[in-house]
């Protein structure tokens, strides 16, 4: 499975500022919105929800065909503590991943530059520097809430 993590900040966490064992590479990739969209519709939560699924056993055969799933983590601050608002993880299997692949993608930067430069001014505690340097991100324009299938 190929994971989507809209959230600088999040993905930060993730590796560890790009530190972590195997994940020393952080590479921005931006992919169109047709095939954001496209994921979103065919994805399902990737944990169950009791009264947005119908039952236990049903959210399991949708997550078992879904070629997309969804996630939601808490969003990281500067000292990758959790904030109290969630961020969206987006896994790509099957016919998402080889859409991703071979139709969606737009471009890829390699970040891990960035972020080692972010990393060394947060721990040198100036904060204030870093406002600029961060990727700016918006919301993602779906209305107020995420699709009632994707709800956490």
């Amino acid at each position: 499975m190929t994971w989507i993590k809209p959230s600088f900040m999040w993905m930060m966490y993730r590796s560890g500022w790009g530190t972590k064992e195997g994940q020393e590479t952080v590479l921005a990739v931006e992919i169109t919105r047709d095939g954001f969209d496209w994921a979103l519709r065919h994805a399902c939560l990737s944990s169950y929800v009791r009264g947005l699924h119908p039952d236990r056993g049903t959210w399991q055969r949708d997550l078992k065909r879904a070629p997309a799933r969804v996630q939601w983590d808490p969003e990281r601050d500067l000292h990758l503590r959790p904030l109290p608002y969630r961020s969206l993880q987006l896994g790509l299997s099957g016919e998402a991943s080889s859409r991703f692949a071979d139709e969606w993608i737009v471009s890829i930067s390699d970040v891990t530059p960035l972020a080692h430069e972010i990393h060394g001014l947060v721990r040198d505690g100036e904060l204030d520097s870093v406002t600029g340097l961060l990727p700016q991100e918006q919301g993602y324009p779906a209305g107020e809430e995420p699709p009632a299938h994707l709800r956490p």
